[in-house]
């Protein structure tokens, strides 16, 4: 029967915890200005303690400085191991660091600049490869012919779901605030996509609307839709003065036409020649 090994905490060094100037002079990287007071010493094994120093530099609010100092057995002269200065707790730290994909956002590509795609991009598929999408296939299908890379179905996906979470999808302030019956997916600008996404999305094709040009959803909504009327508030209308008096009419008797036919008289019958 084995018992597991107990780990002991290490103890913590009265000689190489008394070496606080010596841990303090070795912090030659800057000033003796930059040196505040000592935080606290912490026991790291065996006849090795660490000191902490208060960081005063500017910009380095929350740092500290970290001086290893260790002894070997038998001995009262204190080395040190290392110096470093360290974050605390509350340090004010840069954001991690991200490979410069990962950095960019919409906008970001200028004139001139070149946004090289991984060959292993999974949002791009062969031409080649059936990519669930009818409109691309029949014009991919055959090796060799139509583009070399389309749309996979995680690249759908993942542009359906940040055209619909974005300012063009039913979520946005214009689409709230616009009527119910709003709706792009029935107005008359509105100019549905291709393929797969044509259930969902379409571009805007009204010069006067916001999203001109742009890919909507269907269920987004804006004031320029193609039957939105203005109703127009009823005004009473102004009685026109009389123009002419019925009195004041005088009657007038006109003669008859040549071959004209009295009201009276019989009518005739058809004939024909």
């Amino acid at each position: 029967m084995t018992r597991p090994a107990s780990t002991r905490a290490a103890r913590l060094d009265q000689v190489c915890a008394a070496a606080v100037d010596v841990a303090r002079d070795a912090i030659t990287e800057v000033e003796p200005s930059d040196v505040g007071d000592h935080l606290r010493a912490v026991a790291e094994g065996d006849r090795v303690v660490t000191h902490y120093f208060e960081c005063r530099l500017a910009g380095y609010r929350g740092w500290r400085w970290a001086v290893t100092v260790t002894r070997v057995p038998r001995s009262k002269h204190v080395t040190v191991c290392e110096t470093v200065l360290l974050p605390g707790s509350d340090a004010l730290l840069a954001p991690g660091w991200l490979p410069w994909q990962e950095r960019l956002k919409p906008g970001d590509l200028g004139p001139g600049d070149l946004l090289p795609t991984a060959p292993d991009d999974e949002r791009l598929a062969p031409g080649y490869l059936l990519s669930d999408d009818p409109a691309v296939e029949e014009v991919s299908w055959e090796l060799g012919l139509g583009r070399p890379r389309v749309l996979s179905r995680e690249g759908r996906s993942e542009a359906a779901e940040r055209w619909y979470e974005g300012d063009h999808g039913p979520s946005a302030p214009i689409s709230v605030a616009a009527p119910a019956a709003a709706r792009c997916g029935t107005c008359g600008f509105y100019l549905p996509l291709a393929g797969a996404m044509r259930q969902a999305f379409g571009a805007c094709g009204n010069f006067y609307a916001p999203d001109d040009g742009r890919v909507v959803s269907a269920d987004h909504g804006c004031g320029a839709h193609s039957e939105a009327l203005v109703e127009v508030a009823e005004s009473p209308v102004d009685e026109m003065p009389t123009v002419y008096d019925d009195s004041a009419v005088e009657a007038v008797s006109v003669s008859r036409a040549p071959g004209s036919v009295e009201s009276a008289e019989p009518a005739e019958p058809y004939g024909h020649s």
